[in-house]
């Protein structure tokens, strides 16, 4: 428990440090959203495509990989939609418990898996970002549309929305890269590396920032049953996968660690923009970052 502590015990600080700084809105004006543009489409995206062109990714189980994290992903995502008369949440409340439930953030997964496995880790992350970004920002587009509300103006933007993904294009750039052989020739690949440092603790900070302590007042089916999922019974199925699959340590640890991650900030923007419940991922998002917290530390610790 105290190397899990040790590993992860700095991100949460850094996070911490950016509900302070958000708390006291500091630097102030629209610094931070500046900021969050900056790292969700450019350094994050250096990042990816410095790791996965450089990687060695044949060491890394890619359809056991797959199978656990997408597989997990997919059944919780129809059994919510079978549950879905028994919640009795009206559907901007559903497309937002269903976000809450399936979204991961991406910056606090790749920061994990590097502080407690190194590159190594920092590798399978890359390659677990590349399978269920993708997947995941299909499954909560579908639900907006299957839920109503979205209008066919908006659909089509969305749509449009997924082809411009910058972490979807950055991990498309950097398995070409990788696969081609042509990699990162001369000073590319320092230069993006140098970029792709400032991602991961910029991203954390923000991650911070965008907490709402305010939000936590609501407690209603609709986060109870986000979390449940998302922090207890999606990893629980990822491991017990995981075990199944017999997934290296280091890809079980990123697996499991990926399924138990708080839902994206970024799922906020998009409850707002597709008709969702805004207030009720404001809760998703700042409650399962605190309590992630207590939870990753301890799934990663049953599973070690």
């Amino acid at each position: 428990m105290e190397g899990v502590g040790n590993a992860l015990g700095p991100l949460f600080l850094l996070i911490l440090l950016g509900a302070g700084l958000g708390w006291w809105r500091q630097p102030g004006g629209d610094f931070w959203p500046r900021m969050e543009r900056l790292i969700y489409f450019l350094l994050f995206p250096a990042m990816l495509v410095s790791t996965l062109a450089t990687a060695d990714v044949a060491q890394v189980p890619v359809a056991r990989l797959a199978l656990a994290l997408l597989g997990a992903m997919g059944l919780f995502g129809l059994l919510l939609w079978g549950f879905r008369n028994r919640l009795r949440l009206d559907a901007p409340a559903f497309t937002s418990a269903f976000q809450g439930s399936l979204r991961f953030n991406t910056y606090v997964g790749v920061a994990g898996a590097a502080a407690l496995h190194g590159s190594a880790g920092a590798t399978v992350a890359a390659v677990a970002v590349a399978l269920m970004v993708p997947v995941v920002n299909v499954l909560c587009v579908v639900s907006f549309i299957a839920a109503g509300t979205l209008g066919s103006a908006s659909l089509g933007k969305s749509l449009a929305a997924l082809t411009r993904n910058p972490l979807i294009l950055a991990c498309l750039a950097g398995i070409v890269l990788n696969l081609s052989g042509i990699g990162l020739p001369g000073w590319s690949q320092p230069g993006l590396e140098l970029l792709g440092r400032a991602a991961l603790p910029l991203g954390l900070v923000a991650v911070g920032v965008a907490l709402r302590p305010a939000a936590l007042l609501r407690l209603d089916r609709g986060v109870w049953a986000a979390n449940m999922v998302k922090l207890g019974l999606m990893p629980a199925l990822v491991l017990a996968l995981a075990l199944l699959l017999g997934l290296d340590p280091v890809t079980r640890d990123v697996a499991l660690l990926f399924a138990a991650l708080p839902t994206a900030t970024s799922a906020y923007i998009l409850a707002r923009q597709l008709g969702g419940d805004a207030e009720l991922m404001a809760a998703l998002i700042t409650g399962q970052t605190l309590l992630a917290m207590v939870t990753l530390p301890l799934w990663l610790r049953l599973a070690g």
